[in-house]
């Protein structure tokens, strides 16, 4: 969703939930500057490791980087910069493979593109063919199995798998029914997400009820369930996020609140998904766009480590430690996945945020901005 943005509209959200043994440690993080070399807007972002990096933006825009963010490259997909298509998503898979997904205003824009040469060349995987589709976001359980997530369409979900990292099929008859106009927003490509080897979660809202669709059989079957979060035309669940296969946090808000209380929400699941409570209110003046757990739930890598040990460092747990951030609206972050918040002070303007581990994570946003973000 979210046709016209993001440069001018788009929102972002960020979340740190951090948990050390046996009280979670409440110091701020390292927030260092770093140099994008363009001046597009960043709005997702996927790191490999602590040494590379992928990011995607305006401007059908990409860069990467090899050395932790010492150093970043920038490129464009000339056809795609021709058209004025813009890069929604990206998940990074080693330094030579990434893939992008795409939207534009013409039903042709929304694509799938990969490299195999870090970028020099891409290949177009998909290319969207069906009126009023929009695809928000992708997920990827392995370099060459993933989803990606449209807006309903006729009260169905038009979704796509791959399971070779080459081509994508529909697995639409295998989605749970739409609610009347239920749709999902882009949320820096993290309104779905993968863990495991066949779990996955979809966010939505803009209906009566903001949901969570999710499978756990790599797309084959799905179950939808309901959560807490305020849903209207203009809000719902934005961005969700999960440590492992039975807990998680979902975040969103009201892109138009009436009541100060909707403006930023966040939930948690502690059993896969299928039940959510409301937590404490995180201090953010605009809704939430991009969550993300301080360990590596996107990256591969080619030496992919244990989450849970890539979340645990220097003897603090950071298993639960979620960021969230709302663009114009700040950022914030919970050591314990939402009953306690902290600020980011000054953080604003950010969209996209992912972390290798906790002393390795960037955030994304206007104007080729990059933080690289590290707790102690």
């Amino acid at each position: 969703m979210w046709k016209g943005a993001p440069a001018g509209f788009l929102l972002a959200v960020l979340a740190f939930a951090a948990l050390s043994a046996p009280v979670a440690s409440t110091q701020q993080p390292t927030l260092m500057p770093q140099t994008s070399n363009t001046t597009a807007d960043l709005i997702a972002v996927s790191p490999v490791d602590e040494n590379v990096v992928w990011a995607a933006g305006t401007n059908s825009t990409f860069v990467v980087t090899t050395d932790g963010g010492k150093s970043w490259r920038s490129g464009v997909i000339p056809e795609a910069e021709a058209e004025d298509i813009q890069f929604r998503d990206v998940q990074g898979v080693s330094s030579q493979v990434a893939y992008l997904l795409s939207i534009g205003n013409l039903t042709g824009d929304f694509r799938i593109y990969k490299t195999t040469d870090g970028g020099a060349s891409w290949t177009l995987q998909f290319e969207n063919q069906l009126a009023n589709a929009f695809y928000d976001c992708f997920a990827f359980w392995t370099p060459t199995s993933g989803i990606a997530h449209s807006d309903s369409v006729n009260g169905v979900f038009p979704d796509l798998r791959t399971t070779d990292g080459m081509s994508w099929q529909s697995i639409a008859n295998n989605m749970p029914p739409a609610l009347p106009g239920e749709a999902s927003f882009s949320s820096s490509g993290t309104c779905v997400a993968t863990q495991g080897t066949g779990n996955a979660w979809i966010a939505t809202g803009v209906s009566s009820i903001a949901r969570i669709l999710a499978t756990t059989d790599g797309g084959n079957t799905w179950a939808a369930y309901d959560t807490p979060l305020h849903s209207s035309p203009t809000a719902g669940g934005f961005s969700v996020a999960f440590r492992d296969a039975s807990n998680g946090i979902l975040g969103g808000g009201d892109l138009a609140p009436v009541d100060v209380d909707t403006v930023a929400q966040t939930a948690v699941s502690h059993d896969g998904g299928q039940t959510w409570q409301l937590t404490n209110r995180p201090p953010l003046n605009y809704a939430i766009f991009c969550l993300a757990y301080l360990s590596n739930t996107t990256g591969f890598g080619g030496q992919r480590r244990d989450r849970q040990n890539q979340a645990k460092q220097g003897g603090t747990d950071y298993s639960r430690t979620v960021v969230a951030t709302a663009d114009i609206g700040g950022a914030a972050w919970t050591p314990d996945e939402g009953t306690t918040w902290y600020p980011l002070k000054g953080v604003t303007g950010y969209w996209g945020v992912a972390f290798a581990n906790p002393q390795n994570g960037w955030m994304v946003g206007v104007n080729g901005t990059i933080l690289k973000v590290s707790f102690p």
